[in-house]
């Protein structure tokens, strides 16, 4: 790991300054207006132009030798010499942010940019809450601070599970059916949530108030074709599943946290590319609090999967 002390500082320096300028947004109907497609396919609104620019002028004033890979603009790496790279998803629930809600974070890694960065080059990352001011913070190999307390769940029944899933810009139909085993069997003791940024449900977790998030919109894609012109229409025109920037900061945190992140079919994240956007490089992720959820979490994503096979030839 490099080992300067500035590095887990500076993230959580930058996500200060990110919630700064966010903060008097929240709620805002201005925010709501949108100004355009980013670099990851998304809707730009106001408050993430907003954001944004306070990432490009911190990255310029606190760290000129970075470059950083966004949302909105993907990698600014003006000097051509920067020796690491911030990866920053300035706003983590946009929509929950315009609608004054606490789930929208300011989510941000730390890596070297040397070659091809990897998932598990991620040296530091930060998520902080926009509304309370609650953060994470994550250095590789030494655990995660954090304002709220960590105590992962050690629930090991499905009936029982409390979680987290990501709907916007993912076929409904769909995806309920892939869910619909998961969905049933938690909805007498457990609890289904749909809370708009996935920093913010991951972290959920670290805390114990989730005990899993599952977001497997990729592999509904790789596995059942047909899927890619459904999640293009959602998208109106993008697929809209978890891009690196969504998940490197909550993925390290909840990670040195203790708890499980696979990607859908259950594998390890480490060797996936950290920069970059689209299809190619989206990950579906499985999210659980113990290995014994997790597993059983899998196992039911798998028959999901076969259903749609079945149904969506």
């Amino acid at each position: 790991m490099h080992e300067d002390p500035s590095d887990h500082e500076l993230v959580l320096a930058l996500a200060r300054r990110l919630r700064e300028v966010v903060l008097p947004e929240l709620g805002s109907h201005a925010g709501r207006v949108e100004l355009g497609g980013g670099a990851g396919g998304d809707v730009t609104f106001s408050v993430d132009e907003v954001a944004e620019s306070a990432l490009a002028q911190f990255v310029a004033e606190h760290a000129p030798r970075m470059a950083f890979y966004s949302e909105d603009r993907g990698l600014v790496a003006p000097r051509g010499d920067e020796t690491h790279v911030l990866v920053v998803d300035p706003i983590d629930g946009t929509r929950p942010a315009m609608a004054g809600l606490e789930s929208a974070c300011v989510a941000i890694a730390l890596a070297p940019l040397d070659g091809d960065p990897r998932m598990g080059d991620i040296e530091a990352a930060c998520v902080m809450e926009i509304k309370t001011g609650d953060w994470f913070l994550a250095r590789r190999g030494e655990g995660v601070l954090s304002t709220r307390q960590v105590s992962l769940s050690d629930n090991r029944e499905l009936g029982s599970m409390f979680w987290g899933y990501g709907f916007r810009g993912r076929p409904a139909r769909a995806t309920v059916e892939l869910l619909a085993e998961l969905i049933d069997a938690s909805s007498v003791g457990g609890g289904t949530f749909e809370l708009g940024s996935q920093a913010f449900v991951m972290t959920r977790v670290i805390t114990g108030q989730l005990d899993a998030v599952i977001e497997v919109g990729s592999r509904m894609i790789d596995e059942v074709p047909s899927m890619k012109e459904e999640f293009l229409r959602v998208g109106r025109g993008a697929i809209l599943n978890n891009s690196p920037y969504d998940l490197a900061a909550p993925w390290l945190c909840l990670v040195e946290a203790g708890g499980i992140v696979t990607d859908g079919w259950g594998r390890p994240l480490d060797d996936c590319p950290l920069l970059g956007s689209g299809h190619d490089f989206q990950m579906s992720s499985i999210s659980a609090s113990n290995p014994e959820l997790h597993e059983q979490i899998l196992r039911e994503i798998d028959a999901g999967i076969e259903r749609l096979q079945a149904l969506f030839r």
